[in-house]
């Protein structure tokens, strides 16, 4: 599966932002979708997670309360909705796949495809 992530931007500090990734083909009967991110100088590392059917997420503590994520099976579409946004939030944000996921579950390893990531910053 091929993924494409879009929307980041350049944003001040308690902005929102909402990003965007379309699979190339129907995820929902296989793969757990998640966002990732990498701020320069840093790993990798996982923000949110949603499940095969939308109904169960997963969020790192740093955004949890903040961001919310969620898919839209039909059109092949992960989102991630970024509010009250700090500067260490800027980092590339990756979107990423995870084959062979049980339909609620929702995870933090074992990704295996991954979208070009998009850059999101915040300003102070």
């Amino acid at each position: 599966v091929q993924l494409q992530a879009s929307g980041g931007g350049l944003v001040r500090d308690g902005d929102s932002l909402r990003i965007s990734c379309i699979a190339s083909r129907d995820t929902s009967r296989n793969y757990c979708m998640g966002w990732f991110r990498q701020a320069p100088g840093k790993e990798r590392e996982f923000v949110a997670a949603v499940n095969r059917g939308g109904g169960s997420t997963d969020y790192a503590d740093s955004v949890k309360g903040r961001f919310t994520i969620s898919r839209d099976n039909a059109k092949k579409a992960v989102y991630l909705q970024m509010n009250s946004l700090k500067p260490e939030d800027t980092a590339v944000y990756y979107c990423a796949a995870r084959p062979n996921s049980i339909y609620s579950a929702t995870y933090r390893t074992g990704y295996q495809y991954w979208g070009q990531g998009t850059q999101v910053t915040v300003s102070s």
